[in-house]
């Protein structure tokens, strides 16, 4: 052999252990620091959307409570509404109550002012008279029908009202009491 010629351990190693050496940091192996990358992203990845989450609880929350006290809001002033809709009947009757030597034609004309006012403050209130003229279809959603009879009508339809009955919006309150025509 000749003096210049390499040894075994200077012959050039296989090119990948070599790159695998170069690559190798503080003994850790290849693709370890992709590794580690993907899971700092998806580790921030999930703290954010942890955070997201329990933003979204909390706007949620919040909005629930804030519906409840418009809620609440919307019935109590409502209801403070209507009451104060009737206070000028109630005044009317204090008044003609205060007339002791009030005649019968002026306590029946109080009484109809009266009357007028607490109708015209329900429907304000949108409360609506129910109050079937003679010969119309009887409807169990509206009417209440108290007794049944003979009549020179068209069954099944209203004879007399002993009551009228009340509506608010679209619901009942009360129905109007019927008689109702019978069948012949």
């Amino acid at each position: 052999m000749s003096d210049n010629a390499p040894t075994e351990s200077e012959l050039p190693q296989d090119t990948a252990a070599q790159e695998a050496a170069n690559d190798s940091v503080d003994g850790q192996q290849p693709g370890d620091q992709d590794w580690q990358a993907q899971v700092a992203a998806l580790s921030a990845k999930n703290a954010e959307l942890a955070d997201q989450y329990v933003r979204a609880q909390a706007e949620m929350q919040n909005i629930r409570r804030r519906s409840e006290e418009e809620v609440s809001k919307a019935r109590k002033y409502a209801l403070e509404s209507f009451a104060e809709s009737l206070l000028p009947v109630c005044d009317s009757l204090e008044a003609g109550l205060a007339h002791q030597d009030a005649s019968v034609q002026t306590i029946r004309e109080g009484a109809e002012a009266t009357l007028r006012q607490l109708k015209a403050a329900l429907e304000r209130n949108k409360v609506i008279e129910i109050a079937p003229p003679a010969g119309t279809r009887f409807d169990p959603h509206q009417h209440q029908a108290i007794s049944v009879v003979p009549a020179d009508q068209e069954a099944n339809t209203v004879v007399s009202v002993l009551q009228k009955g009340y509506s608010i919006s679209d619901r009942v309150l009360r129905p109007a009491l019927v008689t109702v025509a019978a069948p012949r």
